[in-house]
């Protein structure tokens, strides 16, 4: 079973920065698009950003298209999303997981941005 373990998140100021990890352990992970998901409190997780299995195609959500950037390296099993321009909106719980989740879903990492 593959566990993910995200992490990097924190309080920040609007406008700063964050860089959060997800890093996948017991199976293959390259074969697989990732992305990564958030869920702010009283709402439902949403789809933030994704990746191709290759690292080659990108895609976000109109909201943070410009502000985040998803990569990833295989040969080390991670997923990173550098977060720039961050609004108080963007605080959430941070989640990675397949495009469409298939695995355990991980604790989380919390980003919480101040106005």
């Amino acid at each position: 079973q593959v566990q993910l373990v995200e992490s990097g998140g924190g309080l920040v100021q609007a406008g700063g920065s964050l860089r959060l990890s997800c890093a996948a352990s017991g199976r293959t992970f390259s074969g697989y698009n990732m992305g990564w998901f958030r869920q702010a409190p009283g709402k439902e997780r949403e789809f933030v950003a994704g990746i191709d299995w290759s690292g080659d195609s990108t895609y976000y959500i109109d909201s943070v298209k410009g502000r985040f950037t998803i990569s990833r390296d295989n040969a080390k099993k991670t997923v990173a999303l550098q977060m720039n321009g961050l609004k108080p909106e963007d605080t959430a719980v941070y989640y990675c997981n397949t495009r469409r989740p298939s695995w355990v879903w991980g604790q989380g990492t919390q980003v919480t941005v101040s106005s």
